[in-house]
């Protein structure tokens, strides 16, 4: 669930960028003014052509300009069907957004106080290496300033298959993160917070946290594309396959398909599938005020700044949302995540125009990821 690349740049597969959808209106209306289609072009060829990217796509809307998708590259490099911005991905740790608003939905129905100790729903689940759940509040989890390590980052990154279609449990997992080292700065990324949350959401309502989001959030917003996979280690429906570079034991690098994969390592945290479509719906209900009372909508933007050497500049965190600079002035509200096979980005800003991207192969070099963020700034100032 890592917001930042892999470190060094390592060697890619390149070839020609492929188009696989043109900068069309969507339900046909104009698309004028929502953002610069050359420049979002541009760059997703650049992901595919210069870094070797598989496949890249976006979706970009906005009231009054439409609706428009664009895409590079192939959804499957081994039958070379074109990527498409209509099919669904895995979205990573913009999950934590959807856990983030359940547990502000049941403060607004005052099941949980957000500055209450984490101890008082799940007694006794952190202790030890210096953690105690008396010290942390519900609000600590949501904004990653818990003090706890990721899980995660015990995982081992270099051998997937070690515990690619592996069932984590949430209590080995915090377990897991206790016995880490202490983390070195006060904002610390962290997925085991939401996993925590998700505990917590499942403690309070007596329901898991796939049921709560799926009936709060999924059905109401007539999210179609999106759900949660559960035990299954696919994806339903149509998708792009996705991949990562995995070195092998000489020292070479081979793009490796990983497209099935057990998302439990994530869960609350990271497990959700959907669509940029449903994503782009989401956010435009939540930061619209369809999904919390403005009280806690205004609690959920208030950030603090994030950690520079894992995030971009100037981001900033809330309760499950980025906070991040416009190059245009102002700036946008979103997620965002990485897990195997996909990276994921975008957000909206304050006056609805939003955007999300896809790429169905994980970045390897900060240079691509530059190249992503420059995609979101392109399609959120363009034409302002």
């Amino acid at each position: 669930m890592a917001v930042t690349p892999a470190g060094a740049a390592t060697t890619t597969v390149t070839g020609a960028a492929v188009t696989g959808e043109s900068t069309r209106p969507v339900g046909g209306r104009p698309a004028h003014g929502c953002g610069d289609r050359r420049a979002v072009q541009r760059a997703l060829d650049t992901l595919t052509g210069t870094y070797g990217l598989a496949g890249a796509a976006v979706e970009v809307a906005g009231p009054g300009c439409g609706r428009w998708t664009s895409a590079s590259g192939v959804a499957d490099v081994r039958t070379g069907r074109p990527m498409s911005a209509g099919q669904r991905v895995r979205i990573g740790s913009t999950t934590k957004t959807f856990t983030a608003t359940v547990v502000l939905q049941l403060a607004a129905e005052g099941l949980v106080e957000l500055d209450a100790p984490v101890e008082r729903y799940l007694p006794g689940l952190i202790r030890g290496n210096g953690h105690d759940g008396r010290a942390i509040t519900v609000r600590g989890l949501l904004r990653h300033t818990s003090g706890l390590p990721d899980h995660v980052s015990a995982l081992d990154w270099t051998r997937l298959d070690t515990f690619r279609f592996r069932r984590f449990e949430p209590r080995e997992q915090v377990a897991v993160a206790l016995a880490l080292p202490r983390p070195g700065s006060a904002w610390n990324y962290s997925t085991t917070n939401y996993v925590i949350a998700g505990m917590l959401i499942e403690k309070v309502t007596g329901h898991g946290v796939t049921e709560e989001v799926t009936r709060r959030i999924i059905r109401p917003l007539g999210l179609r594309g999106t759900y949660w996979p559960g035990g299954s280690t696919r994806i339903r429906g149509p998708h792009p396959r996705g991949y990562t570079l995995v070195t092998e034991a000489g020292g070479d690098t081979r793009r490796t398909d990983v497209t099935e994969f057990d998302m439990s390592y994530g869960g609350a945290g990271g497990a959700l599938v959907s669509t940029l479509a449903d994503e782009n719906r989401f956010f435009a209900a939540l930061l619209g005020g369809r999904l919390l009372p403005p009280v806690r909508l205004a609690q959920m933007v208030r950030t603090v700044p994030a950690d520079p050497e894992r995030t971009w500049p100037g981001a900033r965190y809330g309760l499950g949302l980025f906070s991040t600079p416009l190059r245009c002035g102002g700036r946008y509200w979103g997620h965002g995540g990485t897990v195997p096979g996909y990276d994921t980005a975008g957000g909206i800003t304050a006056d609805g125009r939003r955007v999300q991207l896809v790429l169905n192969q994980n970045i390897d070099s900060a240079e691509a990821h530059r190249t992503m963020l420059d995609a979101v700034q392109a399609a959120l100032c363009g034409g302002r």
